[in-house]
């Protein structure tokens, strides 16, 4: 009988222990567990927040500067592309009188330039695009023509016909293509949808009374 009882004894106390290491290992995995996903939750919070930050804030648009040059005279065109009160400056060389810069304010942040002959008179231009802010969109055009090698004066350009800027949204480009400047856009329809067509408006530089000037040649659509 006294065997019987030691064998309970021994048996009850084996599983008390057993028991308590049970409890004890479960316990230090949950905290384990715990742990690691708080830190996982941390780390990816922290990864998330980074381009959120960085959507938010408007990115610095670098300066811009360029050197252009034909006919032995050179155009050395600069802007700070400030985020307000931006403005352009050209500073020119070759020519045969006083080689005096000239700034503008323009309207946004300076693109791209570039230096041609329109009218080949061996007297080139320096034209400037400049990207319109908000809801002005589209591209300004900034241009300075070399007078008969010998001074530096803008030229002006002729306002838009409101027919030709029916459909016009903004994304248009200028470039020079051979006598010409060329404009082309992407036209929208009534609901603001691209209507997969594009129009090109073509200027030719002309004398005007006071200055040189970019006046509108011909318009087309494909």
């Amino acid at each position: 009988m006294s065997k019987f009882l030691l064998s309970n004894t021994f048996f009850l106390i084996s599983a008390t222990i057993l028991s308590g290491c049970g409890t004890e290992v479960s316990n230090s995995s949950s905290k384990a567990s715990t742990t690691n996903a708080a830190t996982v939750v941390n780390t990816n919070s922290a990864n998330s927040a980074t381009p959120d930050s960085s959507k938010s804030a408007s990115p610095a648009t670098a300066a811009f500067s360029k050197t252009l040059e034909l006919h032995g005279i050179k155009f050395v065109v600069e802007s700070p592309n400030s985020a307000t009160g931006n403005t352009v400056t050209v500073k020119p060389s070759g020519l045969d009188g006083p080689n005096e810069e000239l700034k503008r304010n323009v309207s946004g942040p300076v693109t791209e330039a570039e230096i041609a002959d329109l009218n080949v008179d061996r007297s080139p231009e320096v034209y400037i695009y400049v990207s319109k802010p908000g809801a002005a969109k589209g591209t300004e055009l900034v241009a300075f023509s070399a007078n008969n090698r010998k001074s530096m004066s803008e030229i002006s350009v002729v306002p838009d016909d409101p027919k030709d800027m029916q459909g016009f949204k903004g994304e248009d480009e200028y470039s020079v293509v051979e006598a010409t400047i060329v404009r082309r856009f992407p036209l929208f329809d009534s609901d603001s949808k691209k209507s997969g067509k594009i129009r090109q408006i073509q200027y030719k530089l002309k004398k005007g009374e006071a200055s040189w000037q970019l006046a509108k040649d011909k318009v087309v659509e494909y």
